[in-house]
């Protein structure tokens, strides 16, 4: 990815165009982070009104939209949802067709649904408006739950900073997860935030909520190659399994097998980045168990193979070392399977479960 047009119209909306513009506009080359070539276009070049009360000008048409590799869409006032420029309706079908990067941001999501290019597909907004989404364009799965979904190569968003998330997570793709991180650590914020638009979302909150599921994560990120179970997790926590998973899914909008399931993903995209370990070592080391499953994973959620991934994103051979090996099950503090080890064989199914092994 190489080229990216932001897409701003009357009434945009400063804080999320600022995202696009800070993932994607600024030069990081010191960091050793390629720049891409970024342009804000706009159907009539010339001032553009903010939803503020001020302006910026535009001085691009939508003429680089068309080329571009990726098509960032702005969000747009409630009262042109129903009306939107049929010129940059061509314009993201046109990304579409060419199997460009479509990401849109909080409401920007109904300009690319109006498009068409979403339906059928799965989809979110701000949860403020995901029950309009549903109303209007029936044949989008709208999950209004999540911080961002990618269906393809088109990546829609929830409100204000859940855009930054998405931009990461495409970035991550782009660049990989060690410059991603160097991208994230400058804007000072996580690389992979935890958690779903559900925990925003001004529901009564059960009494448990004072109780801090951190303890459990970290020690989750400090196991993951042991075979962890919900059982095992609700004892760390000291819940019932069904309180845990409950509890769990309302603080990090993810049930614990997905959650540990992108966990162990991330921690094996830094493996295959800065070391030069096996595969059934990498796949032992993120609680894969064999090369087989970690290539399923890969396939399923990058849509590449590890050995693919390596190829693009391996840091220079100087750069790499071999992880300290972390404990084994029987010395862990808490919940050890008697396996104590890779995930079992278990995990070749393809379902989220089998991810995670015994977590459900």
């Amino acid at each position: 990815m190489k080229t990216v047009a932001c897409i701003v119209t009357d009434g945009f909306a400063p804080f999320e165009f600022g995202v696009a513009c800070e993932a994607f506009g600024l030069d990081r080359s010191d960091d050793g982070i390629p720049n891409f070539d970024f342009r804000v276009v706009t159907p009539d070049p010339g001032v553009v009104q903010s939803k503020m009360g001020f302006s910026i000008n535009v001085d691009a048409d939508l003429s680089f939209a068309y080329e571009a590799d990726l098509v960032v869409v702005s969000p747009v006032p409630h009262q042109y949802w129903g009306s939107v420029d049929d010129r940059v309706l061509d314009v993201i079908r046109a990304a579409v067709a060419r199997d460009a990067w479509v990401l849109s941001v909080c409401s920007g999501s109904f300009v690319v649904a109006a498009s068409g290019v979403l339906n059928g597909r799965r989809a979110t907004t701000h949860w403020m408006y995901a029950q309009k989404m549903k109303e209007m364009y029936p044949s989008i799965d709208v999950d209004p739950d999540v911080l961002y979904v990618q269906d393809g190569r088109i990546i829609t968003s929830a409100g204000t900073a859940a855009g930054l998330d998405a931009c990461l997570h495409l970035l991550r793709q782009e660049l990989g997860a060690e410059l991603t991180n160097i991208i994230a650590r400058r804007m000072v914020v996580p690389p992979q935030r935890d958690g779903g638009q559900a925990q925003f979302i001004a529901n009564p909150l059960p009494a448990t909520t004072s109780l801090s599921l951190a303890p459990v994560t970290d020690w989750m990120l400090d196991n993951l190659r042991l075979d962890l179970t919900v059982d095992q997790l609700a004892s760390k926590a000291h819940m019932s399994p069904r309180t845990f998973a409950r509890r769990f899914k309302a603080d990090y909008g993810a049930t614990p097998a997905a959650w540990l399931a992108r966990q162990r993903i991330i921690h094996a995209q830094r493996l295959l980045e800065k070391t030069d370990l096996g595969l059934d070592r990498i796949a032992y080391e993120s609680g894969f168990g064999s090369a087989a499953v970690l290539r399923q994973n890969f396939a399923r959620v990058l849509g590449t193979t590890p050995t693919g991934y390596r190829s693009r994103f391996t840091c220079h051979l100087d750069e790499m070392r071999v992880p300290t090996p972390t404990p084994h099950a029987a010395d862990a503090s808490f919940g050890a399977s008697g396996r104590g080890g890779p995930a079992s064989a278990s995990a070749e199914a393809g379902d989220e479960a089998s991810v995670l092994v015994s977590v459900a």
